[in-house]
């Protein structure tokens, strides 16, 4: 079982709602994700860019030669600092340090080890060697201590903390036959106990349908204050959807926090119109042996509890079309649950249709 060094004690991962210092982020060019034209989902990036450097600092991480197209991209942004290092793919949140802090104010990161989603088992792509020194490679550029957590497998999209000794987890995920097979969950548990300072794992039975992370809580559940979280969910019991968020509202019902506090539920529907992959979008991609291709009438796990607190707003979703309707909808609920920060709803398909969101391609660092 991989432990953390001894000198950890008083270290534990934050709330994504306690202040930032800054956000990680990583340009996207990826063709199996973003389409041979990555443009599109550039631009939706440079949205989120915009957005997070009203009030934080972003990191933005860039292959060598795609430097200069990414501080193109934000030149007329303040606050971006544009780093040379290397990656697979754009999900800062799988492949970027989770960070961890003690009373003393003094920050760490934390290497897992990253197999995309799955290794050999069912991993999404054949070749993830760059996207797994992420981690290390960002903690050093920034003069962070770096702590390293192989081999125990985990991506950042499948941790949710209140910052008060209570996580959020699927059993779909990090029980999954790809991530840590020889582990029993008593072992998964403890291991993410000791490194992220968590007195207690919540184990939601489920995620998102069709989310080929193995269903990451950040997609389904989230907190949005101590003792208070959003649910995935749908009323229409024919969506494939019903069934999972059921199981986790039911399951979330029956379980307190690491305080002894019982939970405050609030459901945030999922898109009303599901949103599938057509011949043009598919026809976008070209994948590389090995990754994970997508076929046409796919469905695309769309969530909007896949947003993100920066220190001053809730960066949320929006997919339009059919779903202008569901769009407002969730902002409106999260600005009921969010009261001291401003809800932006971001276009956010693009970022879609390379297989996650807002929350997945942003990581924070805590300030």
């Amino acid at each position: 079982m991989s432990l953390p060094p001894r000198d950890w004690q008083g270290f534990s991962m934050p709330a994504e709602y306690a202040p930032h210092r800054a956000t990680l982020m990583i340009w996207p060019v990826r063709p199996g994700s973003w389409g041979k034209d990555p443009r599109p989902a550039q631009q939706a990036f440079v949205r989120v860019f915009e957005t997070i450097t009203r009030s934080e600092d972003l990191y933005l991480l860039a292959a060598p030669d795609q430097a200069e197209q990414a501080r193109a991209a934000t030149a007329g942004l303040p606050r971006v600092t544009v780093l040379e290092i290397e990656s697979d793919d754009a999900w800062a949140r799988d492949v970027g340090p989770t960070f961890v802090k003690n009373d003393a104010g003094e920050l760490r990161g934390i290497s897992w080890t990253f197999n995309a989603w799955g290794g050999l088992v069912d991993g999404l792509y054949a070749d993830w060697e760059k996207d797994d020194a992420v981690a290390a490679a960002f903690c050093r550029a920034l003069g962070v201590s770096c702590a390293d957590a192989s081999p125990f497998v985990l991506e950042g999209g499948s941790i949710h903390s209140d910052g008060e000794g209570t996580l959020l987890v699927t059993e779909s995920c990090l029980l999954s036959a790809g991530r840590n097979p020889r582990m029993r969950r008593e072992e998964i548990e403890k291991t993410l106990c000791a490194w992220l300072g968590a007195e207690k794992v919540l184990w939601l039975p489920r995620g998102i349908y069709q989310d080929e992370t193995n269903e990451h809580v950040d997609n389904v559940c989230a907190f949005v204050a101590p003792a208070t979280v959003v649910l995935a969910w749908t009323d229409n019991q024919a969506d494939p959807q019903y069934a999972l968020s059921r199981q986790d509202l039911e399951y979330l019902q029956s379980v307190t926090d690491a305080r002894g506090r019982p939970l405050h539920i609030h459901k945030l529907p999922i898109p009303g119109h599901p949103i599938l992959c057509d011949d043009a979008d598919c026809a976008a991609y070209s994948f590389a042996p090995g990754e994970a291709v997508r076929t046409p009438g796919e469905r695309l796990a769309a969530s909007y509890v896949n947003f993100y607190f920066t220190n001053k707003a809730v960066l949320v979703p929006q997919f339009g079309g059919d779903n202008a309707a569901s769009d407002a909808r969730a902002c409106r609920i999260l600005a009921e649950l969010c009261p001291d920060r401003q809800v932006i709803g971001l276009p956010a398909r693009e970022i879609l249709q390379g297989g996650g969101n807002i929350h997945c391609i942003t990581q924070q660092i805590p300030g």
